[in-house]
Protein backbone atom coordinates (compact mmCIF):
# COMPACT_ATOMS: atom_id res chain seq x y z
CA UNK A 1 0.00 0.00 0.00
CA UNK A 2 1.31 3.56 -1.18
CA UNK A 3 0.84 5.37 1.81
CA UNK A 4 0.46 9.32 0.63
CA UNK A 5 2.70 12.37 2.57
CA UNK A 6 0.96 13.73 5.87
CA UNK A 7 1.48 15.98 8.62
CA UNK A 8 3.41 15.26 11.58
CA UNK A 9 3.54 17.58 14.78
CA UNK A 10 6.00 17.77 17.92
CA UNK A 11 3.66 18.82 20.36
CA UNK A 12 5.71 21.12 22.70
CA UNK A 13 4.02 21.29 25.59
CA UNK A 14 4.68 22.26 29.55
CA UNK A 15 4.70 18.90 31.76
CA UNK A 16 2.85 18.62 35.33
CA UNK A 17 4.34 17.28 38.44
CA UNK A 18 1.39 15.43 40.01
CA UNK A 19 4.24 16.03 43.13
CA UNK A 20 2.55 19.10 43.41
CA UNK A 21 -1.45 17.51 44.14
CA UNK A 22 -2.70 17.18 47.55
CA UNK A 23 -2.98 13.40 47.25
CA UNK A 24 -3.19 10.68 45.05
CA UNK A 25 -6.84 11.19 44.00
CA UNK A 26 -6.17 15.04 43.20
CA UNK A 27 -3.52 14.14 41.15
CA UNK A 28 -5.21 10.76 39.41
CA UNK A 29 -7.96 13.98 38.57
CA UNK A 30 -5.48 16.33 37.30
CA UNK A 31 -4.15 13.79 35.03
CA UNK A 32 -7.70 13.24 33.71
CA UNK A 33 -8.43 16.53 33.68
CA UNK A 34 -4.81 17.47 31.65
CA UNK A 35 -5.90 14.81 29.08
CA UNK A 36 -9.13 16.90 28.42
CA UNK A 37 -6.97 19.96 27.47
CA UNK A 38 -4.82 18.32 25.72
CA UNK A 39 -8.17 17.35 23.13
CA UNK A 40 -8.97 21.22 23.16
CA UNK A 41 -5.35 21.85 21.97
CA UNK A 42 -5.28 18.93 19.31
CA UNK A 43 -8.32 19.74 17.81
CA UNK A 44 -7.08 23.18 17.35
CA UNK A 45 -3.66 22.20 15.89
CA UNK A 46 -5.13 19.59 13.73
CA UNK A 47 -7.78 22.17 12.21
CA UNK A 48 -4.80 24.92 12.16
CA UNK A 49 -2.34 22.93 10.47
CA UNK A 50 -4.39 21.66 8.01
CA UNK A 51 -5.53 24.62 6.24
CA UNK A 52 -2.18 26.21 6.49
CA UNK A 53 -0.51 23.23 4.88
CA UNK A 54 -3.06 21.37 3.42
CA UNK A 55 -2.18 18.53 3.87
CA UNK A 56 -3.41 16.22 7.00
CA UNK A 57 -2.60 15.65 10.39
CA UNK A 58 -1.84 12.34 11.39
CA UNK A 59 0.68 11.73 14.03
CA UNK A 60 1.26 13.75 17.64
CA UNK A 61 3.63 13.16 19.50
CA UNK A 62 3.49 14.03 22.80
CA UNK A 63 6.91 15.37 24.99
CA UNK A 64 7.88 13.24 27.64
CA UNK A 65 5.87 11.78 31.23
CA UNK A 66 3.84 15.11 30.08
CA UNK A 67 0.98 14.07 32.69
CA UNK A 68 3.39 13.83 35.64
CA UNK A 69 6.23 14.76 35.90
CA UNK A 70 9.07 12.99 36.98
CA UNK A 71 9.74 11.45 40.69
CA UNK A 72 11.97 13.99 42.73
CA UNK A 73 11.30 11.84 45.64
CA UNK A 74 9.72 14.44 47.77
CA UNK A 75 6.51 12.17 47.93
CA UNK A 76 6.53 8.84 49.13
CA UNK A 77 3.10 7.81 46.90
CA UNK A 78 4.30 8.75 43.51
CA UNK A 79 3.51 5.29 42.19
CA UNK A 80 -0.36 6.10 43.65
CA UNK A 81 -0.24 8.95 42.37
CA UNK A 82 1.16 9.13 38.60
CA UNK A 83 2.18 5.23 37.01
CA UNK A 84 -0.45 4.34 34.58
CA UNK A 85 -1.79 0.49 34.40
CA UNK A 86 -1.74 -0.89 30.62
CA UNK A 87 -5.45 -1.41 30.73
CA UNK A 88 -6.21 2.33 32.94
CA UNK A 89 -8.54 5.19 32.49
CA UNK A 90 -5.89 7.24 31.60
CA UNK A 91 -4.74 5.14 28.20
CA UNK A 92 -9.19 4.88 27.82
CA UNK A 93 -8.88 8.28 27.80
CA UNK A 94 -6.52 9.05 25.35
CA UNK A 95 -7.72 6.10 23.47
CA UNK A 96 -11.08 8.14 22.95
CA UNK A 97 -9.35 11.39 22.05
CA UNK A 98 -7.25 9.47 19.34
CA UNK A 99 -10.26 8.15 17.60
CA UNK A 100 -12.39 11.36 17.74
CA UNK A 101 -9.93 13.44 16.46
CA UNK A 102 -8.59 10.64 14.38
CA UNK A 103 -5.17 11.10 14.85
CA UNK A 104 -2.32 8.84 15.98
CA UNK A 105 -1.04 10.03 19.31
CA UNK A 106 2.57 8.89 20.60
CA UNK A 107 3.13 9.41 24.00
CA UNK A 108 5.54 8.66 27.23
CA UNK A 109 4.29 7.63 31.09
CA UNK A 110 5.11 5.68 33.84
CA UNK A 111 3.39 2.44 33.92
CA UNK A 112 2.55 -0.65 36.00
CA UNK A 113 3.07 -4.39 34.80
CA UNK A 114 0.93 -6.85 36.72
CA UNK A 115 3.61 -9.62 36.29
CA UNK A 116 6.24 -7.54 38.16
CA UNK A 117 4.18 -5.39 41.03
CA UNK A 118 6.76 -4.19 43.02
CA UNK A 119 8.08 -2.13 39.82
CA UNK A 120 7.19 0.34 37.07
CA UNK A 121 8.33 1.02 33.71
CA UNK A 122 8.72 3.86 31.67
CA UNK A 123 6.79 3.26 28.71
CA UNK A 124 6.52 5.12 24.95
CA UNK A 125 2.88 4.46 23.19
CA UNK A 126 1.10 4.82 20.22
CA UNK A 127 -2.44 5.11 20.40
CA UNK A 128 -4.10 4.62 16.86
CA UNK A 129 -7.08 7.02 15.66
CA UNK A 130 -8.86 2.94 16.15
CA UNK A 131 -8.71 4.12 20.13
CA UNK A 132 -6.43 1.15 20.67
CA UNK A 133 -2.71 1.13 21.61
CA UNK A 134 -0.76 -0.25 18.41
CA UNK A 135 2.72 0.00 20.33
CA UNK A 136 3.94 -0.30 23.39
CA UNK A 137 7.48 -0.06 24.02
CA UNK A 138 9.52 0.13 27.65
CA UNK A 139 12.57 1.67 28.03
CA UNK A 140 15.50 -0.25 27.96
CA UNK A 141 18.48 2.11 29.25
CA UNK A 142 17.42 4.05 32.40
CA UNK A 143 19.33 4.39 35.74
CA UNK A 144 16.39 5.24 37.77
CA UNK A 145 13.75 3.93 36.60
CA UNK A 146 13.67 -0.11 36.19
CA UNK A 147 13.91 -1.50 32.59
CA UNK A 148 12.70 -5.07 31.12
CA UNK A 149 16.68 -6.09 31.29
CA UNK A 150 16.63 -5.58 35.14
CA UNK A 151 13.91 -8.74 34.61
CA UNK A 152 15.15 -9.80 31.44
CA UNK A 153 14.54 -13.26 32.51
CA UNK A 154 11.28 -13.13 33.88
CA UNK A 155 10.23 -10.49 31.27
CA UNK A 156 11.07 -12.00 28.01
CA UNK A 157 9.33 -15.64 29.37
CA UNK A 158 6.38 -13.61 30.13
CA UNK A 159 6.61 -11.78 26.87
CA UNK A 160 8.46 -13.06 24.09
CA UNK A 161 11.91 -11.45 21.96
CA UNK A 162 9.14 -9.63 20.60
CA UNK A 163 7.93 -7.17 22.87
CA UNK A 164 11.58 -5.70 23.79
CA UNK A 165 12.15 -3.47 20.05
CA UNK A 166 8.71 -3.48 18.83
CA UNK A 167 7.65 -2.19 15.35
CA UNK A 168 3.28 -1.26 15.04
CA UNK A 169 2.92 -1.12 11.04
CA UNK A 170 0.48 1.29 10.56
CA UNK A 171 -1.36 3.16 7.87
CA UNK A 172 1.46 5.43 8.51
CA UNK A 173 3.96 3.64 8.14
CA UNK A 174 6.23 1.32 9.85
CA UNK A 175 6.49 2.97 13.25
CA UNK A 176 9.30 2.30 16.68
CA UNK A 177 9.58 4.67 19.71
CA UNK A 178 13.07 6.03 21.26
CA UNK A 179 12.76 7.04 25.03
CA UNK A 180 14.05 10.23 25.82
CA UNK A 181 17.89 9.77 26.78
CA UNK A 182 17.54 6.48 24.86
CA UNK A 183 18.14 8.85 21.50
CA UNK A 184 22.06 8.73 22.62
CA UNK A 185 22.13 4.70 22.40
CA UNK A 186 22.92 4.11 18.98
CA UNK A 187 22.10 0.48 19.17
CA UNK A 188 18.63 1.34 20.10
CA UNK A 189 17.58 2.65 16.56
CA UNK A 190 19.39 0.18 14.98
CA UNK A 191 17.78 -2.34 16.54
CA UNK A 192 14.11 -0.79 15.72
CA UNK A 193 14.90 -0.17 11.93
CA UNK A 194 16.57 -3.60 11.16
CA UNK A 195 13.00 -4.92 11.99
CA UNK A 196 11.39 -2.27 9.60
CA UNK A 197 10.73 0.93 11.70
CA UNK A 198 10.50 3.92 8.88
CA UNK A 199 10.00 6.56 11.55
CA UNK A 200 11.00 6.96 14.89
CA UNK A 201 8.65 8.82 17.62
CA UNK A 202 10.45 10.54 20.21
CA UNK A 203 9.41 11.66 23.89
CA UNK A 204 11.81 13.54 25.88
CA UNK A 205 12.30 15.84 28.33
CA UNK A 206 15.66 18.19 27.75
CA UNK A 207 17.11 21.68 28.09
CA UNK A 208 17.31 23.78 24.57
CA UNK A 209 19.33 26.00 23.43
CA UNK A 210 22.01 27.67 20.96
CA UNK A 211 24.68 25.47 21.28
CA UNK A 212 23.58 22.04 19.91
CA UNK A 213 22.96 19.42 22.81
CA UNK A 214 23.99 15.97 22.39
CA UNK A 215 20.23 14.68 22.05
CA UNK A 216 19.86 17.10 19.11
CA UNK A 217 23.42 15.47 17.42
CA UNK A 218 22.08 11.96 18.37
CA UNK A 219 18.85 12.89 16.75
CA UNK A 220 20.50 13.99 13.55
CA UNK A 221 22.39 10.87 13.44
CA UNK A 222 20.15 8.32 14.45
CA UNK A 223 17.72 9.71 11.14
CA UNK A 224 20.50 9.11 8.53
CA UNK A 225 22.35 5.85 9.67
CA UNK A 226 19.09 4.43 9.67
CA UNK A 227 17.18 6.29 7.01
CA UNK A 228 14.26 6.80 8.91
CA UNK A 229 12.23 10.02 10.22
CA UNK A 230 12.42 11.36 13.95
CA UNK A 231 9.97 13.47 15.04
CA UNK A 232 11.03 14.56 18.73
CA UNK A 233 8.66 16.62 21.30
CA UNK A 234 10.47 18.37 24.39
CA UNK A 235 8.43 19.65 27.22
CA UNK A 236 8.13 23.13 27.38
CA UNK A 237 8.97 23.37 31.08
CA UNK A 238 7.75 20.91 34.11
CA UNK A 239 5.33 22.81 36.25
CA UNK A 240 5.09 21.76 39.58
CA UNK A 241 9.00 20.52 39.92
CA UNK A 242 12.17 21.63 41.75
CA UNK A 243 13.51 22.66 38.14
CA UNK A 244 13.49 26.47 36.81
CA UNK A 245 10.60 27.01 34.47
CA UNK A 246 12.15 26.78 31.56
CA UNK A 247 14.99 24.27 32.25
CA UNK A 248 14.07 21.76 29.89
CA UNK A 249 12.52 23.37 27.41
CA UNK A 250 12.88 23.97 23.42
CA UNK A 251 14.05 22.15 20.07
CA UNK A 252 11.53 20.22 19.23
CA UNK A 253 11.93 18.51 15.96
CA UNK A 254 11.13 16.73 13.04
CA UNK A 255 14.17 15.38 10.81
CA UNK A 256 14.27 13.76 8.05
CA UNK A 257 15.62 10.22 6.84
CA UNK A 258 18.95 12.95 5.39
CA UNK A 259 20.10 13.57 9.19
CA UNK A 260 18.02 17.36 7.52
CA UNK A 261 16.00 18.79 10.66
CA UNK A 262 12.86 20.33 8.40
CA UNK A 263 11.49 21.72 11.49
CA UNK A 264 11.89 23.06 14.99
CA UNK A 265 10.62 25.10 17.83
CA UNK A 266 12.05 27.90 19.85
CA UNK A 267 11.19 27.33 23.87
CA UNK A 268 8.00 27.76 24.74
CA UNK A 269 4.53 25.34 24.17
CA UNK A 270 4.06 25.55 20.82
CA UNK A 271 3.07 23.49 17.63
CA UNK A 272 6.00 24.78 15.16
CA UNK A 273 7.97 21.74 14.73
CA UNK A 274 5.50 20.22 12.31
CA UNK A 275 6.16 19.26 8.66
CA UNK A 276 5.17 16.75 5.90
CA UNK A 277 6.00 13.17 6.35
CA UNK A 278 6.79 10.96 3.24
CA UNK A 279 7.22 7.52 3.99
CA UNK A 280 7.77 6.76 0.37
CA UNK A 281 10.87 8.63 0.10
CA UNK A 282 12.40 6.01 2.65
CA UNK A 283 11.51 3.13 1.34
CA UNK A 284 12.93 4.02 -2.01
CA UNK A 285 16.14 5.26 -0.22
CA UNK A 286 16.08 1.80 1.61
CA UNK A 287 15.91 0.01 -1.92
CA UNK A 288 18.27 1.60 -3.88
CA UNK A 289 21.85 -0.04 -4.16
CA UNK A 290 23.99 2.64 -3.36
CA UNK A 291 26.93 3.62 -0.90
CA UNK A 292 23.95 5.78 1.07
CA UNK A 293 21.92 2.78 2.05
CA UNK A 294 23.40 2.12 5.61
CA UNK A 295 20.71 -0.41 6.31
CA UNK A 296 21.44 -2.32 3.49
CA UNK A 297 25.38 -2.37 4.04
CA UNK A 298 25.91 -3.47 7.75
CA UNK A 299 27.74 -6.76 8.34
CA UNK A 300 26.19 -7.53 11.73
CA UNK A 301 28.54 -10.75 12.13
CA UNK A 302 31.54 -8.68 12.68
CA UNK A 303 29.90 -7.10 15.99
CA UNK A 304 28.91 -10.50 17.54
CA UNK A 305 31.28 -11.17 19.60
CA UNK A 306 32.27 -7.44 21.14
CA UNK A 307 28.45 -6.99 21.83
CA UNK A 308 28.13 -10.49 23.67
CA UNK A 309 30.45 -9.08 26.80
CA UNK A 310 28.62 -8.07 29.58
CA UNK A 311 28.66 -4.24 30.57
CA UNK A 312 25.58 -3.74 32.64
CA UNK A 313 24.07 -7.15 34.23
CA UNK A 314 20.93 -8.42 33.11
CA UNK A 315 18.13 -9.55 35.78
CA UNK A 316 19.67 -7.20 38.63
CA UNK A 317 16.42 -6.76 40.17
CA UNK A 318 15.24 -10.74 40.31
CA UNK A 319 15.61 -12.47 43.25
CA UNK A 320 14.09 -15.49 44.81
CA UNK A 321 11.08 -13.91 46.05
CA UNK A 322 10.52 -12.33 42.41
CA UNK A 323 11.05 -8.67 41.15
CA UNK A 324 12.36 -5.67 43.75
CA UNK A 325 12.41 -2.37 43.34
CA UNK A 326 15.67 -0.07 43.14
CA UNK A 327 17.14 0.52 46.40
CA UNK A 328 18.23 4.14 47.63
CA UNK A 329 21.82 4.48 45.98
CA UNK A 330 21.55 1.45 43.60
CA UNK A 331 21.93 2.90 40.07
CA UNK A 332 25.20 4.54 41.72
CA UNK A 333 26.74 1.83 43.49
CA UNK A 334 26.07 -0.33 39.80
CA UNK A 335 27.58 2.02 37.61
CA UNK A 336 30.73 2.29 39.82
CA UNK A 337 30.99 -1.33 40.07
CA UNK A 338 30.91 -1.60 36.01
CA UNK A 339 33.46 1.46 35.70
CA UNK A 340 35.78 -0.91 38.09
CA UNK A 341 35.74 -3.61 36.30
CA UNK A 342 36.34 -2.34 32.96
CA UNK A 343 39.26 -0.44 34.24
CA UNK A 344 40.38 -4.03 36.24
CA UNK A 345 40.60 -5.37 32.45
CA UNK A 346 42.35 -2.83 31.16
CA UNK A 347 39.74 -1.04 29.12
CA UNK A 348 39.23 2.07 30.38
Amino acid sequence: MTIAPYLAVAMQLEARSVEAAAGVAEARARILAHIGELERELAGTRDFLEKFSGTPLKLAVLPEYLFTGYPTGRVKDFRARAVFAPDGPEYGALGSVAKRLGLFIALNAYESDPHFPALHFQASVLVAPSGEVVLRYRRLNSMYTATPHDVWSAYTRHYGPGAIFPVADTEIGRIAAIASEEILYPEIARAHALRGAELFVHSSSESGGLVPSAKQIARRARALENLAWVVSANTAGIAGSDLAGASADGNSAVIDWRGAVIAESLSGQNVNAFAEIDIEAVRRARRKPGMANYLARQRLELFRDTYAQVVQPADSLLGEAGARPLAPGEPERTLREVIDRRARDGLI
